[in-house]
């Protein structure tokens, strides 16, 4: 078991998919841009006693990404999944953002994902196994979040694309949709919405999804 690569950290999905995969025995690498980010996501993996390595990249800084996926697989050997969940969340109707800033915001939201997606998915495929998640959300355009709402509708595509390359080879590309703000204690609670990335990364082949859609906890429960 080579384990787990998460990118985007932070508190919230990144901490709890880490916490999801480290409880299964998985070691854990998580790349974020600070290192107080990292440390405390390290900090709330820890208790579960498996190995942790952290790693300061920017998602739109090419040569870091790469550099850290590198550091990554040479400290824990080519990963069984690579969780891509950096974004730039905020409100901006049209117009509102420049045309840099909206660059911007497409370069954490979708060129990263490619980036990291290119770096270990060709790897992934020679072994023929793998599993490369990237968190979406915004399963309906809001005129209120124009750039996350591009950049969302840019990761189904970019799954897709994905797919289409890797997946005969025996890669699993997905997205998990989060259809409402994420929140401790809510229907949109970290904590469950990292169990789709398991159950993503455990499907057996022939049931392989593109997409989970979390919707609340009813989704989870069946309720």
């Amino acid at each position: 078991m080579s384990g787990a690569v998460i990118i985007g950290a932070g508190p919230g999905i990144g901490q709890a998919v880490a916490r999801r995969f480290a409880r299964e025995g998985m070691p854990i690498a998580l790349i974020a841009r600070s290192d107080e980010t990292l440390k405390a996501a390290a900090e709330a993996v820890t208790p579960t006693g498996v190995r942790v390595l952290t790693l300061a990249a920017d998602s739109t800084d090419e040569h870091a990404l790469r550099s850290a996926l590198d550091a990554a697989a040479g400290e824990l050997g080519q990963p069984d999944v690579v969780v891509y969940n950096a974004a730039i969340i905020q409100a901006d109707a049209p117009g509102e953002l420049s045309v840099s800033a909206h660059l911007d915001a497409w370069a954490v939201n979708v060129v990263g994902a490619l980036t990291a997606a290119a770096h270990v998915a060709p790897a992934m495929a020679r072994r023929g196994s793998g599993t490369f998640l990237i968190t979406g959300g915004m399963p309906e355009p809001k005129p209120q979040y124009v750039s996350l709402s591009l950049g969302k509708a840019g990761v189904r595509t970019l799954v897709t694309l994905l797919d289409q390359a890797y997946g005969t080879s025996g890669v699993h590309v997905a997205s998990v949709t989060v259809a409402g703000p994420v929140a401790a204690g809510t229907d949109f609670d970290p904590d469950d919405i990292a169990e789709h990335y398991w159950r993503l990364h455990t499907q057996p082949r022939h049931q392989w999804e593109r997409e989970a859609l979390h919707t609340g906890r009813s989704a989870l429960t069946g309720e």
